[in-house]
């Protein structure tokens, strides 16, 4: 690496990564999983991966060397909004939408249930024009794709949101999280961002 790219790119290393499906978001495990190390991608010693898609999701997975953005991303005063283009079963009304929109009991534990915040909720007629890489899957029966832009981060929160309205997803893919987007990255790609590129895109401040 050359001097001047040492320069640009500071003491921490950061990743923007198109999580493929089946593949979970870490680089150890003890089940015989699809792990990041997979890719063919040579990510320095430390990285790690900044909040997770689940096995089945696919999309935008940030990883870095800097242990500081987990806390300022996800533990700061700012809730920060994360898009998922969602693909799920039947055709889903203006009725529908506006449930998920203002709010829908999920179950998060046991027999509790939690009530989720309002999000931003609209259906998506071409999904290629929002992710350039798509590539259509062949499912049977009716289905709808949805775009949803929520900021919080409760586990698998989306599927459970779209199956307590009764449409259980088919396919979940985060395009999104604040200004930073897939862009052109196709599955199992990677980017590397500066510090001030990553920062910025994500609204975060630079700590001094």
């Amino acid at each position: 690496m050359s001097e001047e790219r040492k320069k640009n790119i500071g003491p921490f290393r950061y990743f923007v990564l198109n999580k493929p499906q089946n593949m979970v978001s870490q680089f150890k495990s003890n089940d015989t999983v699809n792990l990041l190390g997979t890719l063919s991608f040579e990510f320095p010693e430390g990285t790690h991966a900044i909040g997770r898609l689940d096995n089945d999701s696919e999309g935008l997975l940030l990883l870095t060397t800097d242990q500081r953005i987990t806390r300022l991303l996800f533990n700061g005063p700012v809730s920060h909004q994360r898009k998922y283009m969602v693909q799920v079963k039947g055709e889903v009304t203006e009725q529908t939408i506006a449930i998920l929109s203002t709010g829908i009991d999920i179950l998060v534990e046991g027999p509790t249930y939690y009530k989720t915040l309002p999000c931003e909720v609209s259906r998506v007629e071409h999904p290629e024009s929002l992710y350039a890489q798509f590539e259509p899957v062949k499912h049977y029966g009716p289905y709808t794709w949805l775009l949803i832009s929520n900021a919080e981060g409760k586990f698998r929160q989306i599927r459970k949101m779209v199956r307590a309205a009764g449409h259980p997803c088919r396919r979940l893919i985060r395009v999104a999280i604040e200004d930073l987007t897939l862009g052109n990255l196709k599955p199992g790609e990677v980017a590397e961002l500066t510090e001030a590129d990553f920062y910025t895109k994500l609204k975060l401040e630079l700590p001094s």
